[in-house]
């Protein structure tokens, strides 16, 4: 009872957002922060999807054309750096600000002070890392993976702007991680059980104990990176008693769990989403929950299946090529569960259902090209060709990208009050998904054909498949322009939302109106 009368004293103030520029640089809300999240991974989608614009320009005839070739390497380089860091993750963090309180019947998240501060170190960490590209040398030119020696004795100047804008992007993530464990642990509401969570929130709590186990891994190699090259040391440096191999190993003992970091929020999304439109409750939802608690685990067995051309001893490579496999079947059972849940539903297609479905269809095949370079002597022939840029694509754009807009189109209404144009939503779902496969699907036969990865320029006989592809690719960055309009006019206005858009949503977020009032669950509501 004490929380209730407490709360009736302050009933008067604090409902309404102040405002001006510092209700954003000193808020502690959630929604503000999970807004702030989401608008700054748009526009670091839109910066990263710009060089990926730059790369498929260079990309569309055979020969040298628009930028030399150190260039072309600090735009594959930093465009997966920010696609990874500053678009893919700074969502999912959003999401999980916006939605886990309101999920889980919380007044706010937990550490709502680290809150703000986790997110507002991002935009200094990205401009240190987009300053690097001024300096004299250029930025970093060694791709995203930063393999030494490359990131060592080769690299520019700049390579201590990279190191520190990497920290700083991992401090946040951890602060983020211990924000979402604490607010999941300590603040449900009575009678929300961990097996009555909504699966989002699952996700989101298995994702946060990836950050907080793999992150430091990141710091520890981004650090030796940093000795070697200013500070004498040789920890990847053969001369000197290290081991350039020794960095794969670290590197990609973070990075596998990371791609797992970067698609386990996406699971949660689409468990919410299909239910919602298929009407009926979600097929199998324990067995989602260990499938997920599974791939976490797995996770940190299958690190050195990127380094299969590295000579390792054969009992390690069968060691990775058989745990890589095993990883496929959690995987496949989660697959399995959406498609049951749809089994004889009532099924809609709204535009967020469309993004779900293509990403349920276009996750597997990404899933199928990994099973293919999992198994060892072929990835012998796969490895460093297009064929893994389209694998990895095809699990984080049709996969892990194309989740986040479902999760979009799905909480806008909630977010805003209005319903989005479902006619500008369709169109910007059949453009993309369309544009998406022109995009992608092409790179595996170029890869298979042995074209390689990271290069500005190849042989004559790819350059009717890279024209496609260069075309697919302008097709898919033009058509996000449609989803900027489609959210600003959502913002602005359109048909009033009702507390509850989707007549087959569940959850708690969809008992409070639309749009969610600044502060939800003062009290706490009761979970039957």
């Amino acid at each position: 009872m004490s929380t209730v009368v407490g709360e009736m004293d302050h009933q008067d103030h604090h409902h309404h957002a102040p405002s001006g520029i510092t209700r954003w640089l000193f808020t502690t809300n959630h929604k503000d922060i999970g807004s702030m999240y989401l608008w700054f991974s748009f526009i670091m989608f839109l910066v990263g999807g710009s060089m990926a614009m730059v790369i498929r320009a260079e990309l569309f005839q055979p020969g040298l054309q628009l930028v030399d070739p150190h260039f072309f390497n600090q735009m594959t380089t930093v465009h997966g750096l920010i696609m990874v860091f500053g678009a893919v993750m700074p969502a999912f963090t959003g999401l999980a600000n916006w939605m886990i309180p309101m999920m889980i019947g919380a007044p706010d998240m937990a550490l709502p002070r680290m809150n703000n501060w986790s997110f507002w170190i991002l935009p200094f960490a990205f401009t240190i890392l987009l300053a690097s590209l001024f300096m004299e040398g250029g930025g970093p030119a060694f791709g995203w993976t930063f393999y030494a020696p490359l990131s060592t004795t080769y690299s520019s100047d700049s390579t201590a702007l990279f190191v520190f804008s990497v920290h700083i992007m991992g401090i946040s993530s951890i602060m983020g991680a211990i924000n979402v464990i604490v607010t999941i642990m300590n603040m449900r509401a009575p009678g929300m059980n961990y097996m009555k969570m909504p699966l989002f929130v699952w996700t989101w709590l298995i994702t946060a104990f990836l950050l907080i186990a793999v992150m430091p891994v990141l710091a520890g190699a981004v650090t030796m990176v940093l000795t070697d090259k200013y500070f004498g040391t040789s920890f990847f440096d053969a001369a000197g008693g290290g081991d350039p191999v020794m960095f794969q190993h670290i590197f990609w003992f973070f990075g596998h769990p990371e791609v797992y970091i970067m698609i386990l929020p996406s699971f949660g999304i689409i468990s919410a989403i299909i239910p919602a439109f298929a009407r009926k409750p979600l097929f199998g939802y324990s067995s989602m929950v260990y499938a997920t608690g599974a791939i976490a685990i797995l996770s940190f067995l299958v690190w050195a299946h990127h380094m299969f051309t590295t000579g390792m001893p054969v009992a390690a490579e069968m060691f990775f090529m058989y745990a890589t496999m095993l990883i496929s079947v959690p995987t496949g059972v989660k697959v399995f569960n959406w498609v049951a849940t749809m089994w004889r539903g009532s099924i809609t297609f709204e535009t967020p259902m469309l993004f779900a479905l293509a990403f349920v269809i276009l996750f597997t095949i990404g899933g199928f090209s990994g099973l293919m370079l999992a198994i060892t002597p072929v990835d012998f022939q796969y490895h460093d060709t297009y064929f893994v840029v389209a694998h990895f694509h095809y699990v984080l754009v049709s996969g892990a990208i194309f989740s986040i807009m479902a999760a979009a189109y799905y909480w806008l209404p909630k977010w805003t009050g209005h319903m989005y144009d479902e006619k500008l939503g369709r169109l910007h779902f059949w453009c993309s998904l369309i544009s998406v496969n022109v995009l992608f699907f092409p790179m595996h036969f170029a890869g298979l054909a042995g074209m390689p990865r990271r290069i500005p320029d190849y042989s004559l006989q790819f350059a009717d498949i890279n024209q496609i592809v260069s075309i697919g690719g302008f097709a898919f960055g033009l058509s996000q322009l449609i989803f900027l309009w489609v959210v600003i006019k959502c913002v602005k206005g359109g048909e009033k939302a009702p507390a509850k858009p989707w007549e087959g949503a569940e959850g708690l977020e969809w008992t409070v109106p639309s749009p969610a009032p600044y502060h939800t669950f003062e009290t706490p509501p009761e979970v039957k």
